[in-house]
């Protein structure tokens, strides 16, 4: 897709357990569409697609479970492991999802819609088509938190997936907006429709 899209972008993006779907659901609940890198991903690599062979290729039959599907959790752990064989999946994966995501965008006749990219901040150069980007923080002890409460990951592997991931500060600097959710998650309807509210004159004054 070229030119500008006819819907506004907002791409929400926060670190690893920083309530990014919680906040994604509450837009959603107001009407908003929200395509979310994460899917695209699971869809870029289903059996049968191009993207799934292009990881066969490259790191074998072991990156697939029995059911021939790609196995996450051996790929996590092979890439948390191995900065190299990260950056190599990423390159397969990566401009797969931003072309669904454009696609996507494309179609849109919503006023605006929100695009979930957890990494935005490490692709940020790819993504300077967006309009606004919207950060859920929270300081790296809550992400810690969560993890290990969330997932019953180990505090070292969690430290790890933080540690890879762009800095809070970063995060920060990118954000046109930002909501604050280190708290109780009700506090997140109040913040969301305020945003949403906003976005919608910002997406008016854009016609």
């Amino acid at each position: 897709m070229s030119g500008r899209p006819h819907a506004m972008v907002v791409a929400l993006t926060g670190g690893v357990a920083a309530g990014k779907s919680a906040v994604a659901r509450r837009f959603e609940a107001l009407g908003v569409p929200v395509h979310d890198a994460d899917v695209a991903a699971r869809e870029v690599v289903a059996p049968g697609s191009d993207g799934l062979a292009a990881v066969v290729a490259v790191f074998g039959r072991d990156a697939l479970d029995k059911s021939g599907q790609l196995d996450r959790a051996t790929m996590r752990r092979r890439v948390f492991a191995d900065p190299a064989a990260r950056g190599t999946l990423e390159a397969i994966i990566h401009p797969r999802v931003r072309a669904w995501l454009r696609e996507r965008v494309a179609a849109e006749n919503a006023p605006y819609c929100l695009l979930a990219i957890p990494l935005l901040a490490e692709n940020i150069a790819q993504y300077r088509w967006v309009d606004r980007v919207l950060l859920v923080d929270v300081p790296e002890s809550v992400q810690l938190d969560r993890l290990i409460a969330r997932d019953g990951t180990d505090k070292a592997l969690a430290l790890r997936m933080i540690g890879q991931q762009a800095s809070r500060a970063e995060r920060l600097a990118l954000a046109d907006d930002v909501i604050e959710n280190s708290g109780d998650e009700g506090a997140l309807d109040g913040a969301v429709a305020d945003l949403h509210q906003r976005y919608l004159e910002l997406a008016k004054s854009r016609t």
